[in-house]
Parts: C-alpha cells; structure tokens; sequence
C-alpha cells in the first residue's frame, strides 16, 4: 500500500511539472510599462530551418509570406529601423519534455534546425534566443529595444497562431504599438481566434 502512495504521488508530481510546462510554454509576459518612445522595430519570429523547411506550410503559403517579410525589411532598413530575429529554442527542462512529448522534439536546445532559415540569414541586425512562445519572457528583447529607444513593433513570422500571437501581448502589456503584417505570418490552423485577442489588446492587423 506504502509503494502504491508512492508511485501516486510520484505519477502527480509528473503530471504537475509536465502541465506546468504546458502552462510556460503558452504564458503571456506582463512586465514594465515602457515610457514614450518614439523608434520603431521589425521583429522576425521563429523564422528558422526546423519551421520554414520542415513545418506544415506549404510552399506557396512559404513564397507568399517570404515576399512579404522581404518587402518588411527593405523600408525598415532604409529608415534605420534594427532588425531583430527571435528563433525558438525549447531549454527549460519541464518546455524539454513537453517538446519532446507533443513536438516531436523540434527546436530543443542544441537540436538540428534552430538557426535561421538560410533564405532569411543576411536580414536581422540581432538574433535572440527565446525559451517560451513568447519573445519577451527572458527580459532581453526588452532591453534591446530600450537601448534602440524602440516604441512601435511590426511583427512578421509564424506562427500566428502560437508565438507571433504570445509576442503581441506581451509587447502591449508592456506599452509597445504592435502591428501585425498578417500577409507576413504563417500558420497552420485557422487564426481567427488568434486575430480576435490581439485586435482586444489593442495589436493592429494589417
């Protein structure tokens, strides 16, 4: 009966840890109210070799959205906007075993896949690494875009449904202007729900 009360709590105690994985993997940042500030930024989210080549898109979906994310980045340089890539990588070890449990183990730390997609290397100005499927969860996005005096967000990538979502709110939990280049996102499922909560919070969809 002892070994039984064992092996229960140990079974909870896994089911815990594992739905608190869950639970970081899709959690939405709050953080500091930033001051006025008036730069802007292209954000490129999640644009690596493990979703671009090997995701659920297809490639017409892929060539659609590659033009648009292009077109992104020429005006954002011309005006001396940085160009900021996040690429995903799973490190926290409750996100490991959820990613390795439901994701087929992609984008884990130090895993095959997790650099830029080669067609979008040449773009970003920096290139952060982020835990969670949202891009500010670390604090180091933020202080980029501090010491850029950055206020304003366009954000392209995938999926639109997951981590450009997550990254939206996040950035207007903290006071940023978000628009999100729909025509420059991917995604896998239909992202209505998706547009809904972020037109609430204020994110602009264009």
């Amino acid at each position: 009966m002892t070994l039984g009360y064992i092996l229960a709590i140990a079974v909870l105690l896994l089911i815990l840890w594992l739905g608190n994985g869950i639970r970081r993997i899709g959690a939405v940042s709050v953080g500091e109210t930033i001051p006025v500030r008036h730069g802007s930024a292209l954000l490129l989210i999640d644009l690596q070799s493990v979703f671009w080549e090997r995701g659920p898109y297809s490639n017409a979906a892929k060539e659609a959205a590659a033009r648009v994310i292009l077109s992104e980045v020429e005006p954002a340089r011309a005006e001396g906007h940085p160009v900021i890539a996040v690429r995903q990588e799973w490190s926290i070890p409750s996100t490991k075993a959820v990613a390795k449990l439901s994701m087929k183990g992609q984008a884990i730390e130090g895993s095959d896949g997790t650099e830029i997609a080669e067609v979008f290397t040449s773009l970003p100005d920096h290139v952060l690494v982020k835990r969670v499927q949202d891009a500010f969860e670390t604090g180091e996005l933020d202080a980029l875009l501090k010491s850029y005096g950055v206020g304003r967000l366009r954000l392209v990538g995938l999926d639109m449904n997951y981590c450009v979502q997550k990254t939206a709110l996040a950035a207007r939990n903290r006071g940023y202007e978000v628009t999100v280049v729909k025509e420059g996102t991917l995604a896998a499922a239909p992202t209505e729900s998706a547009e809904k909560q972020m037109s609430s919070a204020g994110v602009a969809i264009c």
